[in-house]
């Protein structure tokens, strides 16, 4: 008896064995393939150049170094641009249900955590760049998959290994994913805050206290996600509060700088002529000009 997918729940119950049945090394040039599906798990690599695979969900750009996992059963096809060859090595496995003095998967997977945890993901395909440790593995593989001897330990040695790289690297993408989804929840709940505060006198402690972060992380992140400061972000959001008040108010000058939350009006004239080119003033008789001008 064979399994065909990485993620079918019998692989961790039972005794099986992964099993290579094709390989190849090949270059594609200015070719489209046709939408099809294989009965093995397969494994496309880029050696050298860049090629997409599409999938009936979204189109992946791969280039060299980087690598796709596709589960079987999965409808895909490759595309190479004219001009722009694509060296590949793909490799194509299942699982078989035997006896061995090789431990099996399920053998592998209760002592490495990160592969039990990928053979639970029950994903379609995963794509990933490799650390310059795959190719290595999947060319060894290949090389001793060539070999015509009866006992293929060393392939199941081998390709077990790859398994187990590639599922270190999924779990780490996958924590990765997830912290950067929890950073961006943390990040849009304090420009909510923002957004409905920025007239109160706030400091980044503030800030922080609100989303439930160290001010430090939150800066961070912050920082690294809308490529600002958090006081960068709330200073611009408060000049375009000021220009709207400015333009479509007749809220004294001297006034506006309160209603932004900024308790200097000498430092708010400052700020908003660093951020406008122009006085508070000067703004608003400009806006005022433009007005009449058009009524005329």
């Amino acid at each position: 008896m064979s399994i065909t997918s990485i993620f079918h729940p019998e692989l961790v119950q039972e005794h099986y064995f992964p099993k290579v049945n094709a390989y190849y090394f090949k270059q594609w040039e200015d070719y489209e393939m046709d939408y099809h599906a294989h009965k093995d798990v397969e494994i496309m690599y880029v050696i050298n150049g860049e090629c997409i695979v599409e999938t009936l969900s979204e189109a992946i750009s791969l280039k060299k170094g980087d690598f796709i996992l596709l589960d079987s059963n999965i409808p895909h096809r490759l595309i190479v641009a004219a001009g722009l060859p694509c060296r590949m090595l793909n490799v194509e496995f299942t699982f078989i249900n035997s006896s061995g003095s090789f431990p099996s998967i399920k053998e592998v997977a209760l002592e490495d955590t990160a592969l039990s945890d990928f053979l639970n993901m029950n994903i379609p395909y995963i794509v990933l760049k490799d650390p310059n440790e795959i190719y290595h593995t999947l060319k060894n593989l290949v090389l001793e998959s060539d070999k015509k001897e009866e006992k293929q330990m060393m392939v199941q040695l081998l390709l077990s290994q790859l398994l187990i790289q590639i599922a270190r690297m999924a779990v780490e993408d996958s924590e990765i994913k997830k912290g950067n989804q929890q950073a961006n929840a943390y990040v849009n709940q304090a420009i909510e805050f923002l957004h409905h505060n920025y007239d109160c006198d706030l400091k980044l402690e503030d800030i922080g206290r609100e989303v439930n972060l160290h001010p430090g992380y939150l800066h961070r992140i912050f920082k690294k996600i809308m490529k600002c400061t958090i006081m960068e972000y709330l200073s611009t959001l408060r000049m375009e509060k000021a220009k709207a008040l400015l333009t479509h108010t007749d809220i004294p000058i001297i006034e506006i700088s309160q209603y932004v939350g900024i308790n200097s009006s000498q430092y708010f004239s400052q700020l908003f002529k660093r951020y406008t080119r122009m006085t508070p003033i000067d703004f608003r008789r400009n806006f005022s000009s433009q007005i009449e001008k058009y009524r005329t």
